[in-house]
């Protein structure tokens, strides 16, 4: 066969190939199209809601920000003025008292858990609004915040730890102690648990001691100063443990 018939065989051989890729496109033209746009619209549903989430994660940081700014705002007490001299003027973001200071932050920060309730930073206003609570002596509500707080951080969460760790700090308050002894001692023996546990166990000697069962907060107390001797609570442990074995 000559190099030319060669050459044209090809060349008829290609336009078969590309007539027969043309048809199949033809033939199947709005299957691809369909494909395509499908395609499209699952990349901008994926970008969209990429965006989305960063935006709403930003948001719901500053909306904890500025919680947090008005609940670490520095407490400065009014100072009497000087004989013929006006009146002190307020520093600006400044408080004359801490009781004025955390009822100004607690709005804020129950806004920021609000508007964002599955936030981290959502969790976290709710925490420091449980928090706030709890400093302003409402231990019934603060309850119920840190009780919010441990349902919607999960396990994942350092909230979900220091926000049970709060929620039985405010039943005992109640004088609900049998519910905070119990939530006490599961996190004394939580070895997963990144707490400190002689804190911890102090809280239950303490609790225990308020609920008449001595022995048991000499038991706890007695950990503390056996399993955690340079831990800054072993003073005060040793000293409560003595004086609930003389009463």
């Amino acid at each position: 066969m000559k190099s030319t018939e060669r050459h044209k065989l090809k060349e008829n051989e290609f336009a078969r190939s590309v007539g027969a890729a043309r048809d199949m496109v033809s033939s199947r033209q709005n299957d691809i199209l369909r494909v395509v746009v499908i395609a499209v619209v699952l990349i901008a549903v994926v970008g969209g809601f990429t965006w989305w989430r960063q935006a709403q994660y930003a948001k719901a940081s500053a909306a904890l920000a500025a919680g947090l700014a008005v609940f670490e705002a520095p407490v400065i007490a009014p100072t009497a003025p000087a004989p013929g001299s006006p009146v002190p003027v307020q520093q600006p973001g400044t408080f004359q008292t801490e009781q004025a200071k955390l009822e100004a932050a607690l709005p804020k920060l129950m806004a920021a858990a609000d508007q964002y309730p599955s936030q981290q930073a959502g969790i976290a206003a709710r925490y420091y609004a449980a928090s706030a609570l709890a400093s302003l002596g409402r231990f019934a509500e603060a309850e119920q915040r840190y009780q919010e707080v441990v349902d919607k951080a999960g396990s994942s969460l350092i909230y979900s730890r220091t926000g049970r760790l709060g929620l039985a700090d405010a039943q005992a308050a109640q004088g609900k102690f049998d519910q905070a002894i119990e939530i006490y001692r599961a996190i004394s023996t939580d070895t997963n648990s990144t707490l400190p546990v002689d804190g911890v166990l102090m809280s239950l000697g303490r609790t225990y001691a308020r609920a008449g069962r001595p022995e048991e907060a000499v038991r706890a107390f007695s950990r503390i100063v056996e399993e955690f001797p340079q831990s800054p609570y072993a003073a005060d442990a040793r000293r409560e443990r003595d004086e609930t074995r003389k009463s």
